[in-house]
């Protein structure tokens, strides 16, 4: 394998520093083999880029990943499934039509200050778009009304949950939540030990929720606690 460090530009999540990146260099198509080591060594996929944070001075970018088997849904986690129970969610192998529209609405009402704004289908398309990693689509509908829309890819040992958009107005919902426990049961129903939620920042609100999933573990120190 072979791997570059970049130059360090601006945090995207803790406004007060720096960051470098670890990118592995792929100039043919990685093997699912390969995909799984590198996500258990904190790798981390977007697009067909692979990446894991290499700041000299600063490890608060950890790896997540929840232990399928041994997790038990928290009384509100039970309480999310509960209030979603008229949902119904069904695996697709590509994006479908009426999935960019919700993508774009979800990056200009929750994220218009972040990296991905402003949003476009080509920037979609090569975001979700993997030309060898093994993708599925969640599709979660209320009737015959989209809702939301996370994106996992299958892996040796595990899913790993790429990304999740969804309705902002079924705020009440919890709808990303909701995604993350479907995948938590999926994973369990492939009987795949993990399920890797990327990178969890104690210091940063957007980014913390990952905790809640528990047991769970991180990547720290090049090895998982």
């Amino acid at each position: 394998m072979r791997f570059a460090v970049t130059q360090a530009f601006p945090c995207s999540y803790l406004s007060d520093r720096q960051e470098q990146v670890l990118l592995h260099l792929n100039d043919e198509p990685i093997s699912n083999d390969t995909y799984t080591r590198l996500l258990q060594n904190g790798f981390r996929r977007s697009g067909d880029a692979l990446y894991r944070p290499h700041c000299p001075a600063c490890n608060a970018c950890q790896s997540l990943r929840v232990l399928v088997s041994e997790f038990e849904p928290s009384r509100n986690q039970r309480r999310i499934l509960s209030r979603n129970h008229d949902l119904t969610v069904t695996l697709q192998t590509q994006s479908q039509d009426d999935y960019y529209p919700l993508f774009e609405a979800y990056i200009h009402e929750r994220h218009s200050q972040g990296s991905m704004f402003p949003p476009s289908v080509e920037q979609y398309r090569h975001f979700i778009n993997s030309y060898w990693a093994d993708t599925r689509f969640m599709d979660i509908r209320l009737k015959d009304r989209l809702v939301a829309v996370a994106i996992t890819d299958t892996i040796g040992d595990g899913l790993s949950a790429l990304y999740t958009f969804f309705d902002s107005a079924l705020q009440k919902r919890s709808l990303g939540t909701f995604a993350i426990l479907q995948q938590i049961a999926l994973a369990k129903e492939l009987q795949k030990p993990h399920l890797y939620l990327g990178y969890q920042i104690d210091e940063c609100n957007k980014m913390n929720y990952k905790a809640r999933f528990q047991p769970n573990q991180r990547f720290i120190g090049n090895k998982w606690l």
